[in-house]
């Protein structure tokens, strides 16, 4: 299953490697979100068609030491935070003349 990177993120994603919905290639570029008109920047799993964020319960753990977490229901708006590289590897091309 080929993804090709585009300027909008996926509908679902999570920072958690265990997670079918992780993806390192997208998370490399940096992902922001925007709930409900408001930066958040402690989420941990979105989805937008469902309306929904995940993001850590304070401090508090689990049994696993992994954070505990909350689901905030709303308008959830992911973008880029930076723009996608060209896979040809044309960053450093230094020009002649």
């Amino acid at each position: 299953m080929a993804k090709s990177q585009s300027d909008s993120p996926p509908d679902r994603l999570s920072l958690d490697p265990r997670s079918e919905f992780y993806d390192e290639a997208l998370l490399s570029r940096g992902v922001g979100i925007k709930f409900n008109g408001q930066e958040k920047t402690s989420v941990i799993e979105y989805s937008i068609s469902e309306g929904w964020i995940r993001v850590a319960a304070g401090r508090s753990l689990d049994r696993y030491g992994r954070p505990m977490t909350i689901k905030l229901k709303g308008k959830v708006e992911p973008y880029f935070e930076n723009a996608a590289q060209d896979e040809d590897g044309e960053e450093g091309v230094a020009s002649e003349g």
